[in-house]
């Protein structure tokens, strides 16, 4: 599927705390935890728990979340599809859209049960 600005602008007005509890929701149903909901969105965005609480009591955007975060370098490693979108296809322009997406996709891999280690990607090391 293509992203539009439209869709983007959408996304990027979406308000974090409605749509943090049905994370939250989704990796708990799975057996998962909160902590390690907030692991994986802490390595993401670099946000420590205190922050995701206050950005969640704040009621920021999408924007504004992404604005303050700090992507983690080894970003560009989550690939894939989600919600119908190929991660590594969606255009540099929209880059908060792609930033949700690759969030989700993580949040994704959680709830099916994926390895910590494999969820937190790693550059692989060559000889």
């Amino acid at each position: 599927m293509e992203v539009t600005t439209e869709k983007n602008e959408k996304v990027a007005n979406m308000i974090f705390a409605s749509i943090y509890p049905h994370y939250l929701n989704r990796i708990v149903k799975n057996g998962r935890t909160k902590e390690e909901l907030d692991q994986v969105i802490t390595w993401f965005t670099g946000h420590g728990n205190e922050s995701i609480q206050a950005l969640i009591d704040e009621k920021v955007t999408f924007r504004s979340f992404f604005q303050k975060a700090k992507i983690h370098p080894n970003a560009h490693l989550i690939k894939g599809v989600v919600c119908g979108y190929r991660i590594e296809e969606i255009a540099d322009e929209f880059e908060l859209y792609k930033q949700c997406r690759q969030m989700e996709k993580l949040i994704e891999e959680l709830a099916k049960g994926r390895k910590m280690e494999k969820i937190l990607r790693e550059e692989k090391v060559r000889n």
